[in-house]
Order: structure tokens, then sequence, then C-alpha cells
């Protein structure tokens, strides 16, 4: 959970994904065109993949992939992301970390 826990806080915006989640391309998708560049970490091409799943899940995460952090807090999974989004919660939560154009 430590692993988990450091990189989350590390970076503005982070996101625990898997490289055949598709779930995981759609969020990184709506960040990208939200302009954002969120630090992705690929959890199964890790050798501590199994441990990094547990982790996630005990801080809360319905699924260990996607998971996204913002600012170092657990936002979510897809789900928590889109209700934010279309309630307009996202945008000021990914304000400070937003590339100009």
């Amino acid at each position: 959970m430590d692993k988990v826990t450091i990189l989350a806080s590390e970076k503005g915006v982070v996101l625990f994904s898997k490289n055949s989640c598709c779930l995981c391309y759609a969020v990184k998708v709506l960040f990208q065109e939200l302009g954002v560049t969120p630090t992705i970490y690929e959890i199964d091409q890790d050798p501590e993949c199994r441990e990094m799943e547990k982790a996630l899940m005990r801080l809360g995460c319905n699924a260990p992939a996607p998971a996204i952090f913002i600012g170092g807090r657990l936002i979510g999974s897809m789900n928590e992301v889109m209700s934010l989004h279309l309630s307009g919660g996202l945008l000021p939560l990914l304000k400070l970390y937003q590339t100009l154009c």
C-alpha cells in the first residue's frame, strides 16, 4: 500500500491503469480532451502488480484499474470520474493541472 500511496501523491493527476482495460483507455482520452496529462502507471507491467491491486482495493477502489488520484486524493474509477465530469465537479479539480494550448 505504501508504494501506491507514494506514487499517487508524487504528481498532480495519477492514473493506475492496465494495458488491456477499455475503461482505462477511455479515461486517458477524457483527460487528453480536457488538456490534462496524467502520470500513468500500468500496474499490469509492474512486478508488484498483485500487491498494487490489493492496495488500491483497500484504499476504496471498486476495481484496481482505472484508479484515478487528483492532488494525492483518490477520486475513484471511471464511474466516479464521469459522474464528477457530468455534474461539473471534475474541471475545478483539474484546473491546476491543465496545460495551456
